[in-house]
Protein backbone atom coordinates (compact mmCIF):
# COMPACT_ATOMS: atom_id res chain seq x y z
CA UNK A 1 0.00 0.00 0.00
CA UNK A 2 1.47 3.20 -0.83
CA UNK A 3 0.62 6.86 0.49
CA UNK A 4 0.43 9.56 -1.25
CA UNK A 5 -0.25 13.65 -0.59
CA UNK A 6 -2.79 15.35 -2.66
CA UNK A 7 0.09 17.06 -4.79
CA UNK A 8 1.74 13.78 -5.48
CA UNK A 9 -1.52 12.13 -6.33
CA UNK A 10 -2.75 14.84 -8.33
CA UNK A 11 0.40 14.41 -10.35
CA UNK A 12 -0.05 10.61 -11.47
CA UNK A 13 -3.31 11.85 -12.66
CA UNK A 14 -1.68 14.47 -15.17
CA UNK A 15 0.00 11.78 -16.64
CA UNK A 16 -2.87 10.02 -17.60
CA UNK A 17 -3.91 11.05 -21.69
CA UNK A 18 -7.43 12.39 -20.84
CA UNK A 19 -7.27 13.87 -24.51
CA UNK A 20 -7.58 10.56 -25.84
CA UNK A 21 -10.08 8.71 -23.35
CA UNK A 22 -13.23 9.08 -22.94
CA UNK A 23 -15.96 8.30 -20.26
CA UNK A 24 -19.68 7.39 -19.82
CA UNK A 25 -22.58 6.37 -17.86
CA UNK A 26 -24.27 3.66 -18.09
CA UNK A 27 -27.39 2.52 -16.42
CA UNK A 28 -28.98 -1.09 -16.94
CA UNK A 29 -32.03 -2.04 -15.33
CA UNK A 30 -34.37 -5.16 -16.42
CA UNK A 31 -32.40 -6.06 -19.47
CA UNK A 32 -32.58 -2.17 -20.64
CA UNK A 33 -29.35 -0.41 -21.01
CA UNK A 34 -29.59 3.25 -21.68
CA UNK A 35 -25.94 5.69 -21.63
CA UNK A 36 -27.15 8.69 -19.79
CA UNK A 37 -25.97 11.73 -21.90
CA UNK A 38 -26.91 14.61 -18.92
CA UNK A 39 -24.52 16.16 -15.98
CA UNK A 40 -26.63 15.51 -13.47
CA UNK A 41 -24.33 12.79 -12.20
CA UNK A 42 -20.89 13.13 -13.42
CA UNK A 43 -19.32 14.62 -10.09
CA UNK A 44 -20.35 11.51 -8.17
CA UNK A 45 -19.35 9.36 -11.17
CA UNK A 46 -16.04 10.71 -10.79
CA UNK A 47 -15.37 10.87 -7.73
CA UNK A 48 -16.51 7.22 -7.53
CA UNK A 49 -14.10 6.65 -10.48
CA UNK A 50 -11.25 8.38 -8.93
CA UNK A 51 -12.15 5.77 -5.74
CA UNK A 52 -11.50 2.85 -8.24
CA UNK A 53 -8.26 4.57 -9.40
CA UNK A 54 -6.81 4.41 -5.87
CA UNK A 55 -7.92 1.02 -4.98
CA UNK A 56 -6.19 -0.32 -8.63
CA UNK A 57 -2.84 1.83 -8.04
CA UNK A 58 -2.68 -0.05 -4.26
CA UNK A 59 -2.63 3.64 -2.65
CA UNK A 60 -4.16 4.42 0.50
CA UNK A 61 -7.25 6.49 1.41
CA UNK A 62 -10.07 5.97 3.63
CA UNK A 63 -13.39 7.60 3.25
CA UNK A 64 -16.10 9.01 6.59
CA UNK A 65 -18.50 6.41 7.96
CA UNK A 66 -21.21 8.98 6.62
CA UNK A 67 -20.78 9.29 2.84
CA UNK A 68 -22.21 13.13 2.88
CA UNK A 69 -19.37 14.16 5.40
CA UNK A 70 -16.39 15.80 4.83
CA UNK A 71 -13.85 15.45 3.41
CA UNK A 72 -14.29 12.78 0.30
CA UNK A 73 -10.87 11.12 1.02
CA UNK A 74 -8.05 10.86 3.95
CA UNK A 75 -4.89 10.17 2.11
CA UNK A 76 -2.95 9.51 5.47
CA UNK A 77 -3.44 7.05 7.94
CA UNK A 78 -1.57 8.59 10.50
CA UNK A 79 -2.05 12.11 9.80
CA UNK A 80 -5.56 12.19 8.80
CA UNK A 81 -6.30 15.62 9.41
CA UNK A 82 -3.38 16.84 7.35
CA UNK A 83 -4.56 15.09 4.23
CA UNK A 84 -7.86 15.37 3.25
CA UNK A 85 -9.04 15.76 -0.03
CA UNK A 86 -12.16 17.09 -1.29
CA UNK A 87 -13.06 15.96 -5.05
CA UNK A 88 -15.20 18.59 -6.85
CA UNK A 89 -16.45 18.61 -11.17
CA UNK A 90 -17.81 20.89 -13.01
CA UNK A 91 -18.95 21.65 -16.63
CA UNK A 92 -15.78 23.17 -18.47
CA UNK A 93 -18.27 25.10 -21.08
CA UNK A 94 -19.01 26.73 -18.52
CA UNK A 95 -18.44 28.93 -15.35
CA UNK A 96 -17.37 26.78 -12.09
CA UNK A 97 -20.57 26.45 -10.10
CA UNK A 98 -20.20 23.99 -7.83
CA UNK A 99 -20.70 23.75 -4.51
CA UNK A 100 -17.28 24.33 -2.14
CA UNK A 101 -19.81 23.81 1.05
CA UNK A 102 -22.70 24.44 2.73
CA UNK A 103 -22.47 27.90 4.53
CA UNK A 104 -23.73 27.39 7.04
CA UNK A 105 -21.98 24.06 8.43
CA UNK A 106 -18.94 25.09 7.08
CA UNK A 107 -18.63 28.61 8.93
CA UNK A 108 -19.79 26.09 12.40
CA UNK A 109 -16.97 23.44 11.68
CA UNK A 110 -14.39 25.64 10.75
CA UNK A 111 -13.88 27.67 14.02
CA UNK A 112 -14.22 24.74 16.13
CA UNK A 113 -11.65 22.44 13.14
CA UNK A 114 -9.65 24.85 11.94
CA UNK A 115 -7.32 21.97 10.19
CA UNK A 116 -10.25 22.08 7.87
CA UNK A 117 -8.45 24.99 6.38
CA UNK A 118 -5.40 23.29 4.48
CA UNK A 119 -7.98 20.63 3.03
CA UNK A 120 -7.19 20.24 -0.66
CA UNK A 121 -9.23 20.52 -3.47
CA UNK A 122 -9.01 18.32 -6.54
CA UNK A 123 -11.67 19.55 -9.00
CA UNK A 124 -11.75 17.89 -12.65
CA UNK A 125 -13.35 20.34 -16.00
CA UNK A 126 -15.07 18.37 -17.89
CA UNK A 127 -17.24 18.31 -21.43
CA UNK A 128 -20.02 16.10 -22.62
CA UNK A 129 -21.36 15.98 -25.68
CA UNK A 130 -24.80 14.97 -26.72
CA UNK A 131 -24.28 10.97 -27.38
CA UNK A 132 -22.68 11.38 -23.13
CA UNK A 133 -19.26 10.87 -23.85
CA UNK A 134 -17.03 12.48 -21.12
CA UNK A 135 -13.82 14.13 -21.45
CA UNK A 136 -11.72 15.36 -18.96
CA UNK A 137 -10.45 18.94 -20.06
CA UNK A 138 -8.34 19.94 -17.39
CA UNK A 139 -7.62 18.85 -13.67
CA UNK A 140 -6.73 21.36 -10.51
CA UNK A 141 -5.28 21.46 -7.25
CA UNK A 142 -6.23 24.17 -5.16
CA UNK A 143 -6.85 25.28 -1.38
CA UNK A 144 -10.23 26.53 -0.33
CA UNK A 145 -8.84 30.49 -0.48
CA UNK A 146 -7.51 30.02 -4.26
CA UNK A 147 -11.26 28.59 -5.45
CA UNK A 148 -13.85 30.90 -3.81
CA UNK A 149 -14.42 34.37 -4.36
CA UNK A 150 -16.78 37.83 -3.93
CA UNK A 151 -19.65 38.90 -4.92
CA UNK A 152 -21.71 42.77 -5.45
CA UNK A 153 -24.04 41.32 -2.54
CA UNK A 154 -21.14 39.81 0.12
CA UNK A 155 -17.67 39.87 0.57
CA UNK A 156 -17.82 35.83 -0.04
CA UNK A 157 -19.68 34.12 -2.70
CA UNK A 158 -22.82 32.17 -2.21
CA UNK A 159 -25.29 30.93 -3.42
CA UNK A 160 -28.55 32.89 -2.34
CA UNK A 161 -32.57 32.13 -2.37
CA UNK A 162 -34.99 34.50 -1.10
CA UNK A 163 -32.05 36.16 0.80
CA UNK A 164 -30.91 32.96 2.65
CA UNK A 165 -27.64 31.77 2.26
CA UNK A 166 -26.93 28.08 1.03
CA UNK A 167 -23.61 27.28 -0.15
CA UNK A 168 -19.76 28.98 -0.55
CA UNK A 169 -19.57 29.48 -4.63
CA UNK A 170 -16.41 29.49 -6.41
CA UNK A 171 -14.92 32.34 -8.12
CA UNK A 172 -13.96 31.91 -12.29
CA UNK A 173 -10.14 32.99 -11.60
CA UNK A 174 -8.62 29.46 -10.81
CA UNK A 175 -10.32 28.01 -14.39
CA UNK A 176 -8.82 31.18 -16.17
CA UNK A 177 -5.15 30.77 -14.42
CA UNK A 178 -5.72 34.04 -12.63
CA UNK A 179 -4.28 35.17 -9.18
CA UNK A 180 -6.69 34.03 -6.73
CA UNK A 181 -8.95 36.85 -5.15
CA UNK A 182 -8.05 36.05 -1.37
CA UNK A 183 -4.10 35.63 -1.43
CA UNK A 184 -4.67 33.20 1.81
CA UNK A 185 -6.07 31.04 4.64
CA UNK A 186 -6.53 34.50 6.40
CA UNK A 187 -7.72 36.71 3.95
CA UNK A 188 -10.74 33.99 3.24
CA UNK A 189 -11.41 33.88 6.92
CA UNK A 190 -11.50 37.47 6.96
CA UNK A 191 -14.57 37.28 3.78
CA UNK A 192 -16.33 34.96 6.16
CA UNK A 193 -16.77 36.93 9.02
CA UNK A 194 -17.14 40.47 6.89
CA UNK A 195 -20.28 38.01 5.23
CA UNK A 196 -21.13 37.11 8.98
CA UNK A 197 -21.17 40.69 10.35
CA UNK A 198 -23.89 41.73 7.28
CA UNK A 199 -25.98 38.42 7.19
CA UNK A 200 -25.80 37.61 10.61
CA UNK A 201 -25.23 40.39 12.81
CA UNK A 202 -22.14 42.07 14.94
CA UNK A 203 -22.90 39.96 17.92
CA UNK A 204 -22.93 36.31 16.23
CA UNK A 205 -20.12 37.13 14.04
CA UNK A 206 -17.58 38.58 16.80
CA UNK A 207 -18.41 35.79 18.91
CA UNK A 208 -18.25 33.16 15.38
CA UNK A 209 -14.51 35.54 15.52
CA UNK A 210 -13.39 34.53 18.77
CA UNK A 211 -13.69 31.43 18.92
CA UNK A 212 -12.14 30.91 15.92
CA UNK A 213 -9.39 32.75 16.83
CA UNK A 214 -8.49 30.99 19.61
CA UNK A 215 -8.90 27.88 18.21
CA UNK A 216 -6.82 29.19 14.72
CA UNK A 217 -4.06 30.25 17.41
CA UNK A 218 -4.14 26.57 19.33
CA UNK A 219 -4.00 24.53 16.03
CA UNK A 220 -1.60 26.90 13.83
CA UNK A 221 0.75 28.41 16.78
CA UNK A 222 0.14 31.86 16.06
CA UNK A 223 -2.07 34.68 16.49
CA UNK A 224 -5.32 35.04 13.75
CA UNK A 225 -4.08 38.10 11.44
CA UNK A 226 -7.21 40.55 10.89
Amino acid sequence: MFIVNAQELYNKLCEIDFSNNYGNIVFNLAGITVKVNTTDTVGVTIQSWLKEYLNLHNIYFSVPNNTQEFPDFYLNPDYPNENMLEVKAFNYNASPAFDIANFESYCHSVKNKVYRLNADYLIFGYTMNFEGNIKIEKIWLKKIWEIAGNSRRYPLKTQIKRNMIYNIRPNNSFKEGKNSIFKCKEDFLFAIYKTLLDYKGKDFAEFWKENLAENYKEYFGYELNF
